[in-house]
């Protein structure tokens, strides 16, 4: 299907302007396939009406359709395995001993999709329940998309989901297999919890994180926004604490407010680390 240059404008400008990803030429391709659902469910026929509609009176419902359809939301347990098995072999034990005075980690997921990333998260911690008993364990997950915040809260997927990272084990030991999929247990869902959030928006909490898991978000964003971003995850984690990033995002050449943790794989820790804390952390 032939799309105008012009109507790619009008739904490059929306996106950007209501999430901050840029509409970059790989993504472009798919642009009508991306917003076949909307084109059915609303009746319109191509790129171009919906153009014209998104031009005319303001219809946020449409916007809201749109961008979701627009978002990539791929995501799955354990993603990058080596990397993430980093964190309860390498990330937790530091936070553990930094932490060892108020028995407390917050965790911040930004991006979370459909939330496989948080419930990985959780699964790492019970089966290290042991380690970790008499802590109080916070995770949350965040992201723009109002949909897989919603399926995030469920904690329920269905037999592909949980197929894409997780072992047989794992499945029968943190799941409960439903009619129409699994879904993780309560007592492993107790310690997740979810909301809506743009990682270029105000911190999701006014305490700092200890840890915060922002992969494949940044990928999307020009420089300047990816920045912008990059300040905000400062703002949000503690000085001593570590952000992680996907496989493909790195800090070098990108910002001079993180640098990369010695011996890690997509571990950052902020500059001056040692620095007095700019957060008030409560006990």
């Amino acid at each position: 299907m032939e799309v105008s240059s012009a109507s790619l404008q009008v739904i490059s400008d929306l996106l950007a302007e209501h999430t901050g990803q840029q509409l970059t030429e790989c993504r472009r391709w798919r642009v009508a396939t991306a917003l076949s659902r909307v084109f059915r469910e609303r009746g319109i026929s191509n790129v171009d009406q919906l153009a014209c509609l998104l031009a005319g009176p303001p219809d946020p419902g449409l916007v809201q359709d749109v961008i979701e359809a627009l978002l990539n939301n791929e995501t799955y347990f354990f993603r990058d395995k080596p990397t993430f098995d980093q964190l309860p072999s390498r990330i937790f034990p530091m936070l553990a001993e930094r932490r060892v005075d108020r028995r407390r980690l917050q965790i911040w997921c930004a991006g979370c999709s459909t939330g496989q990333e948080v419930h990985s998260l959780a699964i790492q911690f019970a089966e290290q329940a042991r380690r970790w008993e008499g802590w109080s364990i916070d995770i949350l997950g965040t992201d723009i998309s109002a949909q897989v915040i919603q399926t995030a809260r469920t904690g329920h997927y269905s037999q592909f989901e949980v197929q894409r990272g997780l072992s047989v084990q794992q499945m029968l030991s943190h799941f409960d297999e439903t009619a129409s999929g699994w879904q993780m247990h309560a007592d492993k869902r107790s310690v997740v919890r979810f909301e809506r959030h743009n990682v270029l928006g105000p911190p999701p909490s006014r305490q700092p994180f200890d840890l915060i898991l922002c992969r494949n978000v940044l990928l999307y964003f020009d420089p300047e926004t990816r920045g912008a971003a990059f300040e905000r995850l400062r703002q949000a984690l503690a000085p001593d604490g570590f952000l992680m990033l996907g496989a493909g995002e790195t800090v070098v050449g990108q910002t001079d407010i993180f640098t990369p943790a010695s011996g890690l794989a997509s571990i950052y820790s902020p500059v001056h680390a040692n620095a007095p804390m700019a957060h008030a952390m409560a006990d």
